[in-house]
Parts: structure tokens; C-alpha cells; sequence
């Protein structure tokens, strides 16, 4: 995460729009005003929020409080002849960890140099594929720790430094993204959430926070993405392709005692589109752990095959209900179990289900959601219900939960059970 002492955070977001003062042509300036440059027009918005949050269950590895904090958000956007420039940025004071911190959501500038291409450059939020809370093909990063204690699902998607390029024509459009140092997810490493930790077999959290070993060389370790798709009779059909490395730890050096990052290349397509009286989708990906292709090391992931099938569709007045079912097949498995050593053993298949209800009442001001995971291959499960309340046009209340199950301790959700949490929140928009 992008942190900083509140001052530098306050003197950076002073520079940064300074410069938007300072970018339009000092020519452009009315002559009779006797001004240097002209200012260009900035849109502001953002809001303040309360938000806190208990954990349910007694965690020895990690403090009662799962999240309580005071956020203010400041959201920059101007826009000129040639582009836009977008500065969106966090101030908030955590409670839990005891600090005040920033964290930079975009810096970015926008323009089209050509009528079939456009470009955005520096901090941006990424994200594309079909799965609904599901990611096989959008390999940006994603900020977990976010997501299972209690923030807003915009804070689910991690920001990347990042040049975008946009190309579009007759028969397909095409989008590049090249990170020129590789941006992870922002992934469980015990500072918040308790984990399963394989090497010492059992929970853990803060007595053992995740080590790593980074890839952070610019242009070094850089990672590229890129879609290919098109529309054909209303059904958007796409093609993906990525090169980098495992987003969240997908290897341990023994040696070291760290968590690493390997090698990894993902290749996938997906399809989406009208179904009866809803939207279907479909979408596979290859990932190919270009460090191990054989399986033969028990420290380093393996190579998979993931496959996801959606169906949303509206069942009743502001009633809509959503379906997924997603399939990780773990490749050269055979080799994985004679290379495991020590510890529960990986299956082969992992399979997921996933179901969304949401119900709008009081003129769509309230809306009731579920969202819900099931794995019936690791018997453990994760439950997201959420009430959401506007109050007017610039205020809002939320209460959620999360909600964690699981037969064993070392499955995804079952690892989690002592994380189980509710949180509530206000937010003032402007």
C-alpha cells in the first residue's frame, strides 16, 4: 500500500494540483487579464467517511477490531483541449494499526493522439473480464485485506502504475496495459487477518508476518497485459494474454524463509452476452507457472486451468439474482503429490459457486444484498450480506458483514473462520 506521513501526503496532493495550473499553454491566457497561464476548469469531489468494524470470534493472532476508521477522499478531475487529468487520493486515520496514512488511487493523465487510439498514463485502476467477485483473465491487483475486513467494494481493486493503450478498428479493438515494475496484490500477510502459514502447519497472523521477495526492478520486472475482443450480434467475445508473475505469493524459498512471486503467463478468452432473459458469460484461462511447468517443485504453484460459467438475470420487480460456478484444475498433479513433503495436500480440482441477491426498496434508496461462496470440493464457505441505505443525495449508511465457514483450517475460507467480522459505516459524498 501507498503509504506516507500525513504531511508529505498533504504536500504531494499540493504539487500535484499546482500542476494542473500549470499544464495549459501559458499562450492560452486572455491577454487582457494579465495572467501567465489560464487555469483550467477542476471538477472536485469525493467524500468522508466513519467506518467500524468487530471481529465475532476471539482471534489470538490478531486485535478485536478488524476495522475502524475515519477517511476522507479527494477526487481531482480536469479537462483540457488535448486530455483529461484525474488525481484521486485517500487520507485516513487506522485505528487498528494505530497510524495515519495516503494512499494514491490515480495520478493519471488521459488523451487520444490518434482518432483510433487513446492513452492513459500513470496510476489508473484496471479491470476487465467477466466474473462477478471472480478474476481469471484481469490479473491487476486486487487488495484482499480490503475486501475481507470491511471496506467499500471499490477498494477491492488495487491501483497500478501503468501506461493503457487503447487501438480500435473495423474488425476488433485491442487494449494494451505495460507495468514498468510489477504491481502485486495487496495480498494477506498477517498484519490484519489471520492466514493458514503452510510452512509452520498451522494459523498464524501477527506472530508471523509474510516475508517476501518482491520483483522491483523497473523495467525489469515489468509486467504486460493485453485484451483482444470484439462484438459479434451482441455478444462481446475476447481474447487475453498476460506476462509477469503470480500476484499474490505463489512460491516460498525455504532457504530464506520468504514468500516469492514466480514467473507466470496467462493465457484465456472469455464470452459474454443475452441468455434467455439474462446475461451469460463464459471465460477460461491458462496459467502456465513458467518457473515449474513440470510440478516437480512442491514450493512453487503449479500450472492451472481455470474455467468460469455466469448467468444474471432479474427475477422479480429490483430483484436480481446472479450465478457462477468456477473450476481451478491444478495441472501435473501427480507430480505435485510425489514432490509434497510436509503438510495437507492440494486437490487436484477446486471447485467454487457463487450466488448474488439483490433487492432494491423505498424507491432503489435501500438495497439489500447476499453474496455468497461455496466450495463443496473444500466444504468451506464465505457470506457477504450488506444493507445499504441512502439518505439523501449526499449521504449514506451501510451495514455488512463477513462471514466465514470452513470443515479445515487450510482451506481458502476455512482459514479464515476466526476472521469473521461485522462493520458498519457512514459516508458524506460532495
Amino acid at each position: 500500500m501507498t503509504r506516507s506521513p500525513m504531511g508529505k501526503a498533504a504536500l504531494l496532493a499540493g504539487v500535484l494540483l499546482a500542476g494542473l495550473g500549470c499544464i495549459d499553454d501559458a499562450a492560452g491566457a486572455d491577454a487582457n487579464d494579465g495572467s501567465w497561464f489560464k487555469l483550467p476548469p477542476i471538477e472536485v469531489h469525493g467524500f468522508y467517511e466513519m467506518r467500524a468494524g468487530y471481529r465475532t470470534r476471539k482471534d489470538k493472532y490478531a486485535k478485536d477490531m478488524s476495522i475502524m476508521e475515519n477517511r476522507f477522499q479527494l477526487d481531482l478531475y480536469s479537462y483540457m483541449d488535448w486530455g483529461d487529468i484525474r488525481v484521486k487520493g485517500d487520507f485516513y486515520g487506522d485505528l487498528v494499526e494505530e497510524q495515519g496514512s495516503f494512499d494514491l488511487r490515480e495520478a493519471n493523465v488521459f488523451f487520444r493522439p490518434f482518432k483510433f487510439m487513446d492513452m492513459k498514463i500513470g496510476r489508473q485502476i484496471l479491470t476487465w473480464g467477466t466474473g462477478d467477485l471472480i478474476f481469471i483473465n484481469d490479473l491487476f491487483p486486487k487488495d484482499w485485506q480490503s475486501y475481507f475486513i470491511g471496506r467499500d467494494n471499490e477498494y477491492l481493486k488495487a491501483p497500478s502504475d501503468a501506461v493503457k493503450i487503447g487501438l480500435f478498428g473495423d474488425w476488433a479493438n485491442l487494449d494494451i496495459v505495460y507495468t514498468p515494475r510489477f504491481d502485486p496484490d495487496r495480498y494477506i500477510d498477517g498484519t490484519r487477518l489471520s492466514y493458514w502459514s503452510s510452512p509452520m502447519g498451522s494459523l498464524a497472523g501477527n506472530n508471523a508476518i509474510v516475508r517476501t521477495d518482491r520483483p522491483d526492478r523497473w523495467f525489469g520486472d515489468d509486467e504486460i497485459a493485453a485484451r483482444l475482443y470484439k462484438t459479434i450480434k451482441n455478444y462481446e467475445v475476447a481474447l487475453y494474454g498476460y506476462r509477469g508473475f503470480w500476484k499474490s505469493p505463489g512460491g516460498q524459498n525455504a532457504a530464506m524463509n520468504q514468500a516469492q512471486f514466480p514467473d507466470l503467463n496467462v493465457y484465456g478468452a472469455s464470452v459474454r452476452g443475452p441468455v434467455g432473459k439474462g446475461i451469460g458469460n463464459i471465460e477460461a484461462g491458462y496459467y502456465d507457472s513458467a518457473d515449474d511447468r513440470g510440478g516437480k517443485n512442491a514450493l512453487i504453484n503449479n500450472s492451472e486451468m481455470r474455467y468460469l460459467a455466469g448467468y444474471t438475470q432479474e427475477i422479480g420487480r429490483d430483484l436480481t439474482l446472479g450465478l457462477q460456478y468456477y473450476v481451478e484444475q491444478m495441472l501435473n498433479f501427480h507430480s505435485y503429490k510425489r514432490a509434497l513433503t510436509a503438510g495437507p495436500a492440494r486437490d487436484k480440482y477446486r471447485h467454487l459457486t457463487t450466488i448474488r441477491l439483490t433487492k432494491l426498496l423505498m424507491n432503489q434508496n435501500l438495497r439489500l444484498s447476499l453474496f455468497a461462496y461455496y466450495s463443496p470440493s473444500e466444504k468451506d464457505a464465505h457470506l457477504r450480506p450488506n444493507i445499504h441505505y441512502k439518505v439523501n443525495d449526499n449521504l449514506s449508511w451501510e451495514l455488512g458483514g463477513n462471514v466465514f465457514f470452513g470443515d479445515y483450517p487450510n482451506t481458502f475460507f476455512g482459514q479464515f473462520q476466526n476472521n469473521t467480522n461485522i462493520y458498519t459505516g457512514w459516508r458524506y459524498s460532495f
